[in-house]
């Protein structure tokens, strides 16, 4: 196993101070509604928003009522482009629109495409499923009016990170299950899969920078409670009965990561159902190492294979087959 860097470690270390784990529902509401927006410190951390991108904001579809969407388009194309739908992480309690301007316009600018990042209800308050509903919801409805954005609502991706990770896949089941929207491909990074915690790196990683085995516990009792919904597939998508008729997968996991085989598991079962599969391992890389682009060097590494699996996908007529799973990137 390699060594984290010093810049990790001393990231881990400063998050590790306001860590979810021991946190009250209070306090997490508390914290949700603190508004962060954008700063110069923010965002040189976070990244923030590329240059040669419009950007503006809407809202969607979603279970219950409508909720904030950000569209980012890279600035000056012609035509139609393809659509990517865009599911923040946070493990289901915290994240938003603002810190995640840097992913959602570099993935527009890389992958040649119109990027819709969704503001989709967070726990505790909406507890399962109201993140997955409003994700489908949305989903469904920005397909119908992509011709707003000149966007092609029959070239449509997902990608989300970590919890968004989680509710990608589950977004490709509901469209199954639910006779769409069609989606072309997912993008899945460091996603948690498994939410009966039936991963080995959860015990090997338990003590990890940024994502310990604690906060997992935390984040998994205020999104979940009720155990015997934890097996369901909208929440545990690696649990689904068959994953037949899936879109191809890109799915990138860190090395140092308690949820690294979430992402590894679901790889197999995926590509035991016969869904063209690329896996990449970021080598000496914590969870959350794409929300980090200063401080973590396997970010621009992996934004880059992200939007180059995105545009093979989205080619028009494309048809995504088998590819080698990356090397031990670090």
């Amino acid at each position: 196993m390699a060594k984290l860097d010093l810049r990790v470690r001393l990231m881990g270390r400063a998050l590790g101070r306001i860590s979810v784990s021991g946190k009250s529902e209070e306090q997490i509401l508390a914290d949700q509604q603190r508004t962060i927006g954008h700063n110069p410190a923010l965002d040189w951390l976070l990244g923030g928003l590329a240059a040669g991108v419009e950007v503006s904001n809407d809202t969607a579809s979603g279970g219950d009522a409508r909720i904030p969407v950000r569209i980012y388009r890279p600035h000056g194309t012609e035509g139609v482009l393809p659509l990517v739908i865009l599911i923040h992480g946070g493990g289901w309690t915290s994240g938003n629109l603002d810190t995640y301007d840097w992913l959602g316009s570099n993935l527009a600018n890389g992958a040649d495409a119109v990027v819709v990042s969704l503001d989709y209800r967070l726990a505790p308050t909406h507890r399962w499923p109201a993140a997955p509903e409003d994700c489908y919801a949305a989903l469904v409805d920005l397909a119908a009016r992509a011709p707003k954005w000149r966007a092609d609502g029959g070239r449509i991706a997902v990608v989300g990170d970590s919890a968004g990770g989680n509710l990608a896949a589950v977004l490709t089941l509901m469209a199954r299950d639910r006779s769409g929207p069609p989606i072309a491909f997912q993008g899945l990074v460091y996603p948690a899969t498994d939410l009966t915690l039936g991963s080995a790196s959860l015990e090997e990683n338990a003590d990890a920078p940024v994502l310990t085995r604690s906060d997992v516990l935390a984040f998994r009792s205020h999104y979940v409670p009720n155990d015997g919904d934890r097996s369901n597939p909208y929440a545990s998508p690696l649990l689904a009965a068959d994953h037949n008729g899936l879109p191809p997968a890109l799915i990138q996991v860190a090395e140092h990561d308690p949820i690294r085989d979430d992402g590894l598991r679901y790889a197999e079962a995926l590509r035991a159902a016969g869904v063209p599969v690329r896996v990449t391992t970021y080598v000496g890389m914590p969870h959350g190492y794409l929300a980090f682009p200063r401080l973590c060097r396997s970010a621009p590494q992996a934004l880059a294979e992200l939007c180059s699996e995105l545009r093979l996908a989205l080619a028009p007529g494309g048809v995504r087959k088998s590819a080698p799973d990356g090397p031990g990137c670090t």
